[in-house]
This record gives structure tokens, C-alpha cells and sequence, in this order.
């Protein structure tokens, strides 16, 4: 498929010209809401364009003279405007900027402040003791600790806001003057392995610039949009999709929470949003709950067959036949992107039935992240889209079946991992970057993933069986909270490797269906639909264990499950 470009963008070299631009083009446009809770009184503080750009030159023009210029500044803590801030401080003066996850572990935290070697750190008053802790052992680079709020024994965001404004009344005018080498390291963000020693991802602002032209080129995003922002910013989807909204007017707001979703998609009439799939199910499970408390399910299924069936006659009433699931989204939902992880392309086709458009991206931290990406003109059920307009893929060393390991190229492509050559030349080769994701492109073009090339299940008929592939149709079973696919040796013979499934029930779900049942009957329940499923696919990929629990699976912070650590904690049991 040749490349698409649907919208008009202009391309910039850095996130400074990105901000410059927007503050001139959308000036008293709001580019941030900030919710204010005082006791039982809530207010909201609109931030404009203008405001933005100034609020930076203060904090940045602070840095410098605090001596940070040229040094690193780690940040962190939960998505707000002072994160945020923060953020592109650091980008538009040429300081190294590094995202942490606000839930690492003490000891975690403390060695990737070490290895990112910061000079400084910007942290929300929630992870005042883990930092309280961190400067008083002393093992850490650190000089400056601040943070986000006013809090006693701590310099504050607002403090050196007002230092800065001071000192550019005075004239100083160095940080807002400096140039930006868009080609130097100025991102340095751990990535959310799930393997024990995450890599240390180094990133451009060209890297970051390029990506955002290219979203902003296949992508429908307006000015006149509410983005809330949901994907964690120590996450480069995160922090990249809000710099993009910001190239294109849009208006951000925060959200409360994972239970506050609804009330927040009513509260700021939200009209689209970038999430990972669990966020995104999450929300499509909720209202299919109160479709079937209503007694609708059949009449939604009725709908959908006619709306679809008018939609190919250029017919559109979606939105009109779903106004009621819609309302009790806000009433304005248009558009939400799904990334960070596979989706379950029912999902994505339940949202885009409702009149809701829901596509999916595909990317890595080392690709500043998307590489392809559905839009309105490629979209195919599980697929993730063509290729950005700047990057070039292709599947190295196919199988029969077209499927190899996805290797791309392009001006987003890391400059590697930061004090690991041996791992960048792993991966880097010739202008390349190996994903280590296995895929194949189909007839239109269009681009599949398949799984993990690690995680991949070799048989010993040679077969090679893809755990995603199956727990996509496992997670759709009733009960079925989350799940995990893998290969276990037979006990009678370690060469031969039968197919396993660690199931985690939905207890809630469970206790309102089946209040009384007992857990072996709940087992024998789900293994008999496993059955079922298995004669919906080739023998070789048949489910033949199951372990079935209520204990949530272990995860990264950006909810991928530690597969390894899963299976150490299988074998011990067995």
C-alpha cells in the first residue's frame, strides 16, 4: 500500500518550534484545564496556548539559573500540568529530560536515577517519602529536589516559576534565546521491560518532532477536540501523544482516576482519547453491562445490523442509534486510540459500530513510539495500520505464511540505549531497528502482529503456535478476567510441549452470576468453554492445561504481564 497522507501538517524539526508555533497559531485557545478541589468546592483553571509558552520560559529561565542547563532533570509522578510543564522545560531549553514511573519500587527508582545519572529531580508530593528517603542515603547524582506542589522542606514548581518571571523582567533572556541540536539526546526513558533490567531508551526531539508529523498526517485530530489524558507520560505514547495534541490546538484535561472514567468523560464533554487496550476494554465492558441490566443486548445487536447494513449505502446513523450509549460517555466521544498493546479487535469493532471511531497504533519507546497506525483509509479487523508516512517496514527472514520479526527505518528510530552498545548493536543494524515482534503485512498492505518473537511457543512437530493469538479468543469467555498463553514441558517427555492457560476469574462478575458456586465447579465451567474453543482452531494449537485463579497476573506499570516471572511462579507450583 503507498503511503497516506490525509491531513495537512507541517513538519517541524524540534518540540520548540512545535510550541512556538502553536502558542502563535492558537494563542487564547485552551490548552489545559486544571481541576482545583478545595475541601467540598471544586474550580477549574483554564490555561491558554499563550500562557503555556510563558509558564515554560519561567521554569526553564529557573533551571538555568539553578545551573541546570545542559544537566538531566527526572521527573516524576501522575499525569498533571506540572509534569507536563516540566517536561517540555526541559526540551525547549536543551536539558535532559527523563520520565520515571511514579510505581517503581524504592529500590527501582533509586537505580534508575543512578543510571540516568540526574542531576535533578521534579516529583509529586504523593512520593515525598520514597524521596525523602532517596536524598538522605545519598547514593544518588542528585543536587535539586523539587516538587510538583508547595510542600515544607522542598523548593515548589510555583516558587521557581516566580524566580524565572523575575528574572526575565530583568532581561534574562538566555534560556528563551537557546537553540535546540534536535539530533542530541534530550529523552532518556527507561522502558517498561518485562524482563528484570529494563534498557534505557535514548531519544531526539527529532525523534519525537518527526513522529508527531506523522501522526498528525493519518490521523483526524481538531482543534475544536477535549483530550483527556489517560496514558501515563513516563510512557513516550504518553508524553509524545500530548506534545501532538498540543501541535494541534486541542484542548487536555486530567483525569480522577480509573474509577472516575464515566464522570470524567461527562464532566469535560471529552471527544477523544489516546488509551491502552485494558483502559479501553474497561470502558466497553462497563457499558455493555448496563446494556444487558437494561435488558437491550438483542435490540443493540438488531441496531447494529441495520446501521451497518445502511453504512454501506453511505448511509451513516450510528451516533443517532446510540445516542443513549454515547450520552452516558459524555455525548461527545468520537475517537479513541488504542496503543501500548495489542487490542481485541471486538472491541475496537463494538466502538466503531456505535459510531465511536476506534483505531489502533503500533509502536515501541525505541521508535519515540508509533511506527503504523489504522486510519479512516486502511483499517482491517486486528490489524494495526500501514506505515507513518516517514518510516519504511518490512519482515525480515518470512515463513511460509509471510510471517518474520518487523524491522523498521526511519527519522523516529532511537539513537539507542544509553551505556549499552553491545544491546543497540543487537538490535540496530545497518539503519534498522528489529523490533523483536514477529508480523506479516496482507494483501492491501495493511500490517498484523502475530506475538513476540520471545514469546513465541516452538512445538516439536516444528509447529509455532503465538500466545497472543489465543488469549485474545480466552480473554472474550465469560468469567475470563485476563489470561496468559504458554508452553510447558510434558512431564513424560521435556522435548514435547503441550499448550497451557493460567485463566484469572472475574470474581465480581462470578459472585453476581453464580453467588453460591464452588470453585471446582467454576473450573470445570471454563475449562469445558476452553474445550469448546479449541475445536475452533488447528489441533497442534490446543489448549490442553488450564490453572485457574483470582490472583491478578504480574505486570508492568503499563499493564503487560511479566511473562517470565509468571512462569517462575508456575513452575514453583507445579
Amino acid at each position: 500500500m503507498e503511503k497516506i497522507k490525509i491531513y495537512e501538517a507541517t513538519e517541524y524539526n524540534n518540540v520548540k518550534e512545535i510550541i512556538y508555533s502553536s502558542a502563535k497559531k492558537y494563542n487564547e485557545q485552551i490548552a489545559f484545564v486544571i481541576k482545583h478541589k478545595n475541601q467540598n468546592e471544586v474550580s477549574y483553571e483554564n490555561i491558554t496556548y499563550t500562557q503555556l509558552l510563558e509558564d515554560i520560559n519561567k521554569l526553564g529561565t529557573c533551571f538555568y539559573n539553578m545551573g541546570l542547563k545542559g544537566k538531566r532533570i527526572a521527573i516524576i509522578g501522575k499525569n498533571r500540568y506540572e509534569w507536563v510543564l516540566t517536561h517540555l522545560a526541559n526540551l525547549l531549553g536543551g536539558i535532559v529530560s527523563v520520565p520515571l514511573d511514579k510505581d517503581l519500587q524504592y529500590d527501582e527508582l533509586e537505580s534508575s536515577i543512578i543510571r540516568s545519572k540526574a542531576d535533578c529531580i521534579v516529583f509529586d508530593e504523593k512520593l515525598t517519602d520514597k524521596i525523602t528517603e532517596i536524598k538522605k542515603n545519598g547514593r544518588t547524582n542528585l543536587t535539586e529536589y523539587i516538587c510538583m506542589s508547595e510542600i515544607e522542606g522542598f523548593k515548589s514548581i510555583k516558587e521557581l516559576m516566580q524566580n524565572g518571571q523575575e528574572a526575565i523582567k530583568n532581561g534574562q533572556k538566555d534560556y528563551i534565546d537557546a537553540k535546540i541540536d534536535e539530533n542530541a539526546m534530550n529523552i532518556l526513558l527507561f522502558t517498561s521491560g518485562t524482563t528484570a533490567n529494563s534498557k534505557a531508551v535514548m531519544l531526539s526531539q527529532k525523534n519525537i518532532a518527526s513522529n508527531i508529523y506523522a501522526m498528525q498526517c493519518v490521523e483526524d485530530i481538531r482543534r475544536t477536540d477535549t483530550n483527556i489524558a489517560f496514558l501515563p507520560f513516563h510512557h513516550i505514547f504518553g508524553s509524545t501523544c500530548i506534545v501532538m495534541m498540543l501541535a494541534c490546538g486541542v484542548k487536555n484535561v486530567f483525569p480522577d482516576g480509573l474509577r472516575y472514567i464515566q464522570q470524567n468523560l461527562n464532566e469535560y464533554k471529552v471527544t477523544l482519547f489516546v488509551g491502552v487496550p485494558v483502559l479501553i476494554e474497561a470502558i466497553y465492558k462497563t457499558i455493555m453491562k448496563e446494556i444487558e441490566k437494561q435488558g437491550k443486548t438483542k435490540l443493540i445487536k438488531v441496531a447494529t445490523v441495520i446501521s451497518n447494513a445502511l453504512l454501506k449505502l453511505h448511509i451513516d446513523i450510528r451516533r443517532k442509534i446510540f445516542k443513549q450509549v454515547i450520552d452516558a460517555l459524555g455525548g461527545e466521544l468520537r475517537f479513541v486510540i488504542s496503543g501500548g498493546a495489542p487490542a481485541d479487535a471486538k472491541i475496537a469493532k463494538g466502538f466503531n459500530d456505535m459510531g465511536i471511531k476506534t483505531v489502533q497504533g503500533y509502536g515501541l519507546s525505541e521508535t519515540a513510539p508509533v511506527i503504523a497506525a489504522e486510519n479512516e483509509k486502511a483499517m482491517a479487523s486486528g490489524s494495526v495500520g500501514v506505515p507513518m508516512i516517514n518510516d519504511e517496514i518490512e519482515i525480515d527472514s518470512p515463513d511460509e505464511k509471510g510471517i518474520g520479526e518487523i524491522k523498521v527505518k526511519g527519522p523516529n528510530v532511537m539513537l539507542g540505549y544509553y551505556e549499552m552498545p553491545e544491546l543497540t548493536a543487537e538490535v540496530l543494524k545497518d539503519g534498522w531497528f528489529y523490533t523483536g515482534d514477529l508480523g506479516y503485512f496482507d494483501k492491501k498492505g495493511i500490517l498484523h502482529i502475530t506475538g513476540r518473537n520471545k514469546n513465541m511457543i516452538v512445538l516439536k512437530n516444528g509447529k509455532k503456535v503465538f500466545p497472543e493469538e489465543l488469549e485474545t479468543l480466552v480473554n472474550r469467555l465469560e468469567f475470563v478476567e485476563e489470561c496468559m498463553v504458554f508452553g510447558i514441558p510434558d512431564k513424560r517427555d521435556k522435548s514435547d510441549i503441550k499448550i497451557a492457560v493460567k485463566i484469572v476469574y472475574n470474581k465480581e462478575e462470578v459472585k453476581e452470576k453464580q453467588p453460591n458456586i464452588r470453585e471446582n465447579e467454576l473450573y470445570q465451567i471454563i475449562w469445558n468453554e476452553v474445550k469448546q474453543l479449541n475445536t475452533t482452531f488447528p489441533k497442534y494449537k490446543h489448549i490442553q492445561k488450564m490453572i485457574l485463579t483470582s490472583e491478578e497476573l504480574i505486570k508492568t506499570t503499563t499493564k503487560k504481564v511479566k511473562r517470565q516471572e509468571e512462569m517462575k511462579k508456575i513452575l514453583e507450583t507445579e
